[in-house]
């Protein structure tokens, strides 16, 4: 067991200590919240930076001129008359747009808009909407239907979902952060996998190939070097993680209040209805982070720093066997694909079925499987309510079976292996290493 610590000791400091790790870890949260940063400044600027458009409307049909209601950033200028020379020397006029003679609200119509810069997305609906509800309004009016009472009739439907207790208590839930926060933690174990996955295996051909592991192994067993390797690069990989969660929460919350998004203490928003002062704050906002801390985050979190762990120990023990059978990476597809696989189709299949239904017998037994399950339970885990408690507890004990199993397997190939060059391996003779007696 000190051999392992020692080889652990080894891989971590060797890799946290390289610029590569520093700089990647540093820059890592910066381009999030720069990328994220961007993004709420633009949205937030632009929709108050945003100049109004002026439209001429030359409409010679007469339908229009009277009812037309301009839409937000849209102005409206009537004209009788109005041409493209005018519109390339005017300063203050966009656009032109025309309406022919000829045009009856009982025809299609298609506006002609002329301007010498792009029509953007939102501006077009804008204007698109405009006209029909004039055309509609017309149509409405000619068969002696009141407008008003069309409008009374339209009605908002909004689905609140609301979990209900064994005791009679109820709270609310959110579909879409149910989903997204299930996604955000199955694509983390997903990635973390792969990227460190991939070094136990790249480290361990590395060694093998230099023939640095023939004097490693006259001083440690193979099976302590292979578990001290993954656990090495687990190690950094946590590291990693941990700097990036708290320098993108400190960052993101420095953007929050530069950008105005400062939405203030929850204490205040739990009594906003009480509260004018908080009149203005939009209400989606206050549901969407009320529904949030809604969760049970401390099930969630522990749940996710098991499988966090456990999926890359699983893992990253077949990618150090994966490594140890091969004398090269272009050697390793062969192997990579049968192990690589459950895991890519768990991704897959979670943006549709899992999510669809993710208490359904599929979602359920994919969350149980270890070659699925730290993808799968993540994207199920905020859907399940107490009464689901059983099957994360049915699947964190087959995950440690799992491990135990797959580091048995992996050490059996990691001995003969790692000392085997020159030699094309099969999965027959991979089969024969698995009795051999060390």
């Amino acid at each position: 067991m000190n051999n392992i610590g020692i080889i652990t000791g080894r891989e971590y400091f060797s890799r946290v200590k390289k610029k590569s790790f520093i700089l990647m870890t540093l820059l890592t949260p910066l381009l999030i919240t720069a990328f994220y940063g961007i993004i709420i400044w633009v949205s937030v600027g632009q929709s108050s930076t945003t100049e109004n458009q002026n439209i001429v409307v030359v409409d010679r049909s007469g339908v229009f001129i009277n009812d037309l209601v301009a839409p937000e950033k849209i102005v409206f200028i009537a004209q009788e008359n109005y041409t493209v020379d005018q519109l390339i020397t005017a300063d203050s006029i966009d656009a032109l747009v025309s309406i022919p003679q000829d045009y009856t609200a009982d025809q299609p119509l298609a506006l002609k808009y002329e301007s010498m810069t792009s029509l953007s997305v939102n501006n077009s609906s804008r204007i698109e909407r405009a006209f029909t509800d004039v055309v509609r309004n017309k149509k409405l009016t000619k068969l002696g239907v009141d407008k008003a009472a069309i409008d009374s009739l339209q009605t908002t439907v909004v689905l609140q979902q609301f979990k209900v207790k064994e005791d009679g208590s109820t709270k609310s839930s959110n579909i879409a952060i149910n989903t997204g926060l299930g996604m955000a933690l199955a694509f983390m174990i997903y990635f973390f996998i792969f990227l460190y996955g991939v070094q136990v295996m790249k480290g361990v051909i590395e060694e093998k190939t230099n023939r640095i592991v023939e004097l490693i192994v006259s001083t440690v067993k193979p099976f302590q070097l292979m578990m001290g390797k993954v656990l090495g690069i687990a190690l950094v990989g946590l590291t990693q993680l941990t700097i990036w969660i708290v320098l993108t929460g400190i960052l993101m919350a420095v953007v929050g209040v530069i950008v105005g998004l400062n939405m203030g203490d929850m204490k205040e928003l739990q009594n906003v209805s009480n509260n004018p002062a908080m009149a203005n704050v939009d209400m989606n906002q206050l549901q969407f982070v009320s529904d949030f801390l809604a969760l049970p985050l401390a099930k969630i979190f522990g749940v996710f720093l098991f499988f966090f762990m456990g999926g890359y120990l699983f893992y990253g023990a077949l990618f150090a066997a994966i490594g140890s059978a091969v004398d090269s990476e272009t050697d390793t597809q062969q192997f990579m694909l049968p192990i690589t696989m459950p895991l890519i189709f768990s991704i897959a299949i979670s943006f549709s079925i899992v999510v669809g239904d993710p208490n359904g017998t599929l979602a359920t037994w994919m969350s149980i499987i270890p070659l699925t399950s730290p993808v799968t339970m993540m994207v199920r885990l905020p859907f399940m309510d107490e009464s689901h408690n059983w099957q994360i507890y049915l699947s964190i004990m087959v995950m440690l079976l799992s491990i135990f199993g797959a580091i048995a397997v992996a050490g059996k190939i990691y001995r003969t292996g790692i000392l085997m060059y020159g030699k094309k391996v099969s999965y027959k003779e991979l089969a024969k290493w698995l009795f051999y007696k060390n």
